[in-house]
């Protein structure tokens, strides 16, 4: 038996749907029953909240091993609080469960204890699973996951260019979130990983922001299509716009602010076994233009 959290999310959903395929049993937790119903179909729902500690108890009782996250919630007045309530309970309820192994969602610069925003909390998240006593863990460092992109079809509607607080030239790893959740799945299924563990996710390819716009350009029919970094106060207003508060904005500047300076990097030399199969050009075809060309036909 396999536990999931964040069953109904973009990593999870993966683990959730790969595991079954192999036919192995898998406890799915969320927050909605209906939503785990449909996108965790054949799974043993598990309703509760993440920060329940007793609940996840009883979840992970008797399982072999969890794939463990902390979902994300872009409305907390106090994101970093939220991160280590949720860092708690699971650590609680491994230690409480006996459960002996985890793999888990962490990110590239979750070496680094402070000044990276909420990957800061992924550093906590790490430490204090390392701290549990005969607990094998496994932390995926994934890279910038390409979903975020998805923000730039409002952008490119409103401004005619593709913006952000990244540098144009920045490098980073771009990675597809399904990627991530079958290396999760497959690091759960193999079980090979012992005591305190980290492997990086990097994705297809590192990419600067100049390459993603350009990208973006050629597949919606906008070649040329340029790539701006706005000052400070204009992206945290255009983030607190979409629904995000200010203090979970301010947290992805400081983050944008890590990955600009160098602070927050993969400290892996590219591997093939770091490299991940999906390109950005495959999810600009399947995932942001469909939904880029939906939006153009609702507009």
């Amino acid at each position: 038996m396999y536990v999931v959290t964040g069953a109904t999310g973009n990593t999870g959903n993966v683990v959730v749907r790969t595991l079954l395929a192999k036919g192995q049993a898998v406890r799915a937790i969320g927050r909605n029953a209906d939503h785990l119903r449909t996108a965790a179909s054949g799974a043993e729902p598990f309703v509760c909240e993440i920060t329940d500690e007793d609940a996840l108890t009883k979840a992970f009782t008797g399982a072999g091993a969890v794939y463990a996250m902390i979902p994300p919630n872009m409305a907390s007045t106090d994101y970093r609080a939220y991160q280590e309530r949720v860092t708690n309970s699971i650590a609680g309820a491994i230690e409480r469960s006996g459960l002996k192994r985890a793999v888990t969602l962490s990110s590239v610069g979750a070496d680094q204890p402070s000044g990276s925003g909420p990957v800061s909390g992924l550093y906590d998240f790490e430490q204090r699973l390392n701290q549990i006593s005969g607990l094998n863990v496994l932390h995926l460092r994934a890279g910038y996951f390409m979903e975020n992109t998805l923000a730039q079809i409002g952008i490119i509607k409103q401004m005619g260019a593709a913006a952000g607080p990244l540098r144009a030239d920045l490098k980073v790893p771009v990675i597809a979130t399904r990627d991530i959740g079958a290396a999760a799945a497959e690091e759960l299924l193999k079980g090979d990983y012992r005591g305190h563990q980290t492997r990086e996710l990097l994705g297809q390819r590192d990419l600067t922001m100049t390459e993603v716009a350009a990208i973006i350009g050629k597949e919606i029919g906008k070649p040329g299509l340029q790539y701006v970094q706005p000052p400070a106060d204009q992206v945290l207003a255009a983030l607190t716009g979409l629904g995000m508060s200010s203090n979970v904005a301010g947290l992805l500047l400081e983050m944008a602010g890590a990955l600009n300076s160098g602070h927050m990097r993969a400290l892996e030399p590219r591997s093939a076994r770091n490299t991940t199969p999906t390109s950005f050009e495959t999810f600009m075809k399947e995932e942001f233009v469909p939904r880029y060309q939906c939006k153009t036909t609702a507009a």
